[in-house]
C-alpha cells in the first residue's frame, strides 16, 4: 500500500515556511505503520527547495524515512518527472473533508483496512437503523448553519 502524507498541519503544526511543532503521535504512528505493514510512504507537500529539504531532514532525524518525496518513486528526475498527481492508495492530509482525525484513529483505520465513513462522522443517528432521514438532513444542515 502506498500512502501519501502531507507535512504542514499533518505531521507538524502549520507554521510554514518554518517547521511547526510535532503533532502528537504523527511520526510514531507513521513509523509503526511502516514497520508493521511495510507501507510505502510518500511525503506529499507544497514545500520545495530549502523548505522541502528541511522537512525531509526533520523527519529523518526523528527516524522517519519516506519511499519518495513529492513523486511516485524515488528515481524520478526532472527529465522523467510525471505529473504531480500521485498514485497513492490513501492520502493523509489535514485539508481532508472533516479535517485530520486523531493519529490513533488513523492507525486503527489503516490497520483494520477501514475507510472514513463521512455519514457516521456527521450524523448522530445510526447508519444501519431505520433512522428518520428528514432528521438526519436537518442535523447535518444545522451543524453548518446553526
Amino acid at each position: 500500500m502506498i500512502i501519501a502524507v502531507d507535512f504542514d498541519g499533518t505531521i507538524v503544526t502549520h507554521e510554514y515556511p518554518n517547521i511547526g511543532k510535532d503533532i502528537p503521535f504523527a511520526i510514531q504512528t507513521l513509523k509503526k505503520l511502516q514497520e508493521e505493514y511495510q507501507l510505502r510512504l510518500i511525503l506529499w507537500t507544497v514545500r520545495e527547495g530549502k523548505e522541502l529539504e528541511e522537512a525531509v531532514n526533520y523527519c529523518r532525524k526523528k527516524g522517519l524515512e519516506f519511499y519518495a518525496v513529492n513523486s511516485n518513486y524515488p528515481e524520478e528526475t526532472p527529465e522523467n518527472k510525471e505529473p504531480r498527481k500521485l498514485k497513492a492508495d490513501l492520502f493523509i492530509d489535514d485539508r481532508n473533508l472533516g479535517g485530520l482525525p486523531d493519529w490513533g484513529v488513523i492507525y486503527q483505520m489503516i490497520s483494520a483496512g477501514k475507510h472514513f465513513d463521512l455519514e457516521s462522522f456527521f450524523s448522530p443517528y445510526p447508519i444501519s437503523g431505520n433512522g428518520n432521514a428528514k432528521n438526519k438532513k436537518k442535523w447535518f444542515l444545522k451543524s453548518f448553519f446553526g
